[in-house]
């Protein structure tokens, strides 16, 4: 599975030898394990032998949405930013977790009226059985981690391009944001960068931001102000004052 745009949250019961990579931590699941994945969260998962097995299930925000379970998804243990989201199963622990997929497998195929409010309390225990796991011990591999901190900046930052509709609005807007969802330290976000790009943090992000702000006054008959909120922008001047700084020209110029 590389590095790609994921809307919705994944819960995989993995059995098998495998390699998970994300932030800058490397984690070797031996046996048999479970991994609680988040959109907000990039990783890279590499199988690191042929006998592998399992089951997973996906879900929206929307499944568990505060309404429905008086929880806030992202407000969880597990799915914060700097939480460690895979962990090591021993064979009783393994039993338990698979012993919920199979329940929810049966219910999937039921024709029980209350169904899903049912599937969703499964996906709760799992995720509270999640919770009361502990943690892995991370591999330490410095050059490989500057490279992955690096993919993982770089695919955060574009999963919010293109902008295909002026009431989409980018999230990620400073490197502090980008270092949250990574869980690094800003100032670590920035030494990797300027080590494997030559580049600060803040450069790569406005340099992107302009590139779009481009396309968007050339391609799109939106007015200034519905590209500079799209963009993060609160005020169209201070919009209009960043394209100045990255073009010479004022957005009106550059679209005539």
């Amino acid at each position: 599975m590389t590095y790609n745009r994921r809307l919705y949250y994944k819960i995989s019961l993995i059995k098998g030898s495998n390699l998970v990579e994300y932030a800058d931590k490397t984690v070797l699941i031996d046996k048999q394990g479970i991994l609680f994945a988040t959109p907000k969260i990039p990783y890279r998962y590499t199988p690191q032998s042929q006998d592998q097995s399992g089951s997973f299930c996906v879900f929206t925000k929307e499944f568990l949405s505060k309404s429905k379970t008086g929880l806030i998804i992202d407000e969880l243990p597990i799915y914060q930013p700097n939480s460690d989201f895979v962990y090591q199963l021993n064979d009783e622990q393994y039993q338990e977790m698979e012993e919920v997929f199979k329940k929810m497998n049966t219910e999937l195929s039921s024709d029980y009226a209350f169904k899903y409010d049912l599937l969703r309390n499964y996906v709760l225990e799992l995720i509270h059985k999640g919770q009361k796991l502990k943690s892995m011990e991370s591999i330490p591999n410095a050059a490989n981690a500057a490279s992955r901190i690096t993919s993982l900046f770089i695919e955060l930052l574009e999963r919010q391009f293109p902008i295909e509709s002026n009431a989409q609005v980018i999230q990620l807007k400073s490197p502090l944001d980008f270092a949250t969802s990574l869980g690094i330290h800003v100032n670590h976000l920035n030494k990797v960068l300027k080590e494997t790009t030559s580049r600060s943090t803040i450069e790569i992000i406005n340099g992107r931001i302009a590139e779009e702000a481009k396309i968007l006054l050339k391609q799109t008959k939106w007015n200034v102000s519905e590209i500079a909120f799209a963009l993060g922008f609160d005020e169209v001047s201070h919009f209009s004052n960043f394209f100045k700084r990255h073009t010479k020209l004022s957005p009106l110029k550059y679209r005539n």
